[in-house]
């Protein structure tokens, strides 16, 4: 695994930090969101338990929240971009006002629209996600930066604080994690939508 130790800014490698977490998933439930969230989800593993967003920015939080609701017993895990993240904040209200137990949210933050050009984002500016979640109701903290207040034990290469809150802790829980900007090599999943949905279904019925 590759070393994820915080840069000189305190910011975590995003490739590294999403492994760590992954690794400890067990028969959680992940939702990507488009972009570098899918990609470094698909390069830490392939699963059928993974549903991959390809475009439809702002949609992962809400279909997490769905698929809690629907599997009450399964934990599921949001990984997304802060962009995304905000183009869709509304659903912060309604996964605080739903208060799933079993909902995680890991928002990879790296202050910039890194799509598009790697422009400043909103992040970088006077917005935190951690602490709009908290007014929504929702249990939040960051890991990673100069402000990091996340779970005891979480020094940036060990992921057994943090994966255990994401996946043990009553939730719903959200991570916003400060991750360096970088590029990374592509890791692509298939591009077929009717795949992705029907064998994500199919993985969580059971079948």
């Amino acid at each position: 695994m590759r070393d994820a130790r915080p840069d000189r800014d305190g910011r975590l490698d995003r490739r590294a930090l999403v492994a760590g977490i992954l690794d400890r998933r067990g028969d959680a439930a992940v939702v990507a969101g488009l972009g570098s969230p899918a990609w470094d989800c698909h390069a830490a593993g392939d699963s059928p338990l993974n549903f991959y967003f390809w475009g439809a920015m702002g949609g992962a939080a809400m279909l997490g929240l769905g698929v809690a609701l629907a599997q009450p017993d399964r934990r599921v895990l949001v990984v997304t971009g802060d962009a995304e993240m905000l183009m869709g904040v509304g659903s912060l209200a309604a996964i605080g006002a739903q208060a799933p137990s079993n909902l995680s949210l890991l928002v990879l933050d790296n202050e910039a629209f890194g799509e598009t050009g790697r422009q400043a984002g909103l992040t970088a500016r006077n917005t935190d996600i951690a602490a709009i979640a908290r007014g929504a109701g929702i249990d939040a903290f960051t890991v990673g930066g100069e402000v990091g207040e996340g779970p005891a034990g979480f020094a940036g290469t060990d992921f057994d604080a943090l994966a255990g809150t994401l996946f043990e802790k009553e939730g719903p829980v959200l991570c916003v994690a400060k991750i360096a900007l970088s590029a990374e090599s592509g890791s692509y999943p298939p591009r077929d939508g009717v795949l992705l949905q029907a064998r994500f279904r199919a993985a969580l019925a059971g079948d």
